[in-house]
């Protein structure tokens, strides 16, 4: 007598309604902070440039931030790192005071002028909320695994309006070349839903124009290829560069709140010897210039090093909307050499440098569709791969950890990239041609 087999389309049931109840939750926490902190961040922009002499008071700004964390904030102070050190190798719960951490460093950056962005305190709140629901739950390692994932992208979600590119930031960042499908339902979910709970609480996101985008030819698909190869080794740049002078102020600076103070300061003076605040901030501005006219060459430079200073000396934000200010400024500084229209080469680079620096291809194509139409797809497509190629084995996230090593180098699984520059592979021992 034959025993009677369910489908297994029957079992999956059950696993869609946890899942789509857990990721409901993570949405509406992420979303409804994300919303929070947007409507939070647009005032503190408007009050700074309402008020230019504020810049004066971004080291006092800096050493109370540096201070909050020197206090309350040592576990939490590796922000994006410790989330994806967490789904490696849980360990502890995140502690819930990495929201309002995070928030509050943030927006306090922002009031004053530092050089930083928005997705590293969307993802920061999304994942710590979300483990607060792991714990809450007590559910097991795996579900919490997924439960940060989930929470990774609907706070990049949310934050920028992209919930297809939200969800897959969430799988694609934590390994280079390796994603994890079983996550992928929660976080499309977390991700579609949160971009939507925004919405509901009156988010606006910035609407990007690229123009009319030409056909792919011979020569432009040329030109897209030597772009991405700048674009990546813009993120590598950016990415070293940020960690160099973190590790170099740490070495130097023992006390903690000191390095944003002295860091604000530095701020403070180029702003003043510059005579703008041109490179402050979000720089949204900017980068909506990039697509409609012709920008200094020296634009993506400003923007490199005032964010470099920023993020480096310990101030709160993230990197990302600085990587599309660099990103769209350079392709606007090469569309002329390259012989693209300088909208489109901008649109390319916003996301391509991200793209490089982030380690994270797929995501920023997907991001560029949504943002800017189906249209731009072939060229970010191919800008996105080649910078992920050329901005090697580095980039913001440290705890990123490598799945597939990228071409040309042999790195084993698992390494960090914190440990790649150091990591010699084991040469074979030399054998005779005797048996």
């Amino acid at each position: 007598m034959k025993t009677f087999r369910q489908p297994e389309q029957i079992d999956l049931l059950p696993y869609m309604g946890k899942w789509l109840a857990l990721a409901l939750l993570v949405a509406a926490l992420a979303g409804s902070a994300s919303a929070f902190f947007l409507f939070a961040l647009e005032r503190a922009t408007s009050i700074r440039e309402t008020h230019p002499w504020l810049i004066w008071l971004l080291p006092l700004a800096g050493f109370a931030v540096g201070l909050a964390y020197h206090a309350f904030g040592k576990r939490v102070e590796a922000g994006n790192n410790l989330l994806i050190d967490e789904i490696h190798d849980p360990k502890n719960t995140i502690p819930f005071r990495m929201t309002p951490l995070v928030l509050g460093g943030t927006v306090i950056s922002h009031l004053f002028g530092a050089s930083v962005g928005r997705e590293g305190t969307a993802v920061q709140m999304g994942g710590s909320l979300a483990d607060q629901l792991a714990h809450h739950f007590k559910v097991d390692a795996q579900t919490r695994r997924l439960l940060i994932m989930a929470g990774i992208s609907a706070g990049f979600a949310s934050v920028f309006g992209t919930p297809l590119a939200g969800a897959i930031f969430g799988l694609e960042v934590l390994a280079i070349g390796r994603m994890r499908y079983d996550a992928i339902l929660p976080c499309v979910v977390a991700a579609v839903i949160a971009d939507q709970v925004g919405l509901s609480w009156g988010v606006h996101h910035t609407h990007y124009a690229a123009g009319a985008i030409p056909p792919l030819t011979g020569s432009g698909l040329l030109a897209t290829l030597c772009a991405g190869v700048l674009f990546g080794l813009a993120g590598m740049v950016f990415a070293n560069a940020t960690h160099k002078l973190s590790d170099f102020v740490k070495a130097r600076v023992r006390y903690a709140p000191l390095r944003p103070l002295l860091g604000g300061l530095l701020v403070a003076l180029a702003v003043t010897v510059l005579g703008t605040q041109r490179y402050i901030g979000l720089g949204i501005p900017v980068i909506l210039e990039s697509f409609a006219h012709q920008l200094p060459a020296s634009d993506f430079i400003g923007k490199l090093v005032f964010t470099v200073v920023s993020l480096g000396s310990g101030f709160k934000g993230g990197e990302v909307t600085p990587l599309f200010f660099i990103g769209a400024t350079l392709g606007n500084a090469l569309a002329p050499l390259l012989h693209l229209p300088f909208a489109t080469l901008a649109a390319v680079g916003f996301v391509a440098v991200f793209a490089g620096a982030a380690n994270t291809p797929l995501a920023s194509t997907v991001m560029a569709i949504e943002l800017f139409g189906a249209e731009i797809a072939p060229y970010a497509a191919l800008g996105c791969v080649v910078s992920y190629l050329f901005s090697g084995h580095t980039g913001i996230y440290r705890a990123q950890r490598v799945g597939h090593a990228k071409p040309h180098r042999d790195l084993p699984e698992g390494i960090r990239l914190s440990e790649t520059s150091a990591y010699r592979p084991a040469h074979p021992t030399a054998t005779t041609a005797e048996e």
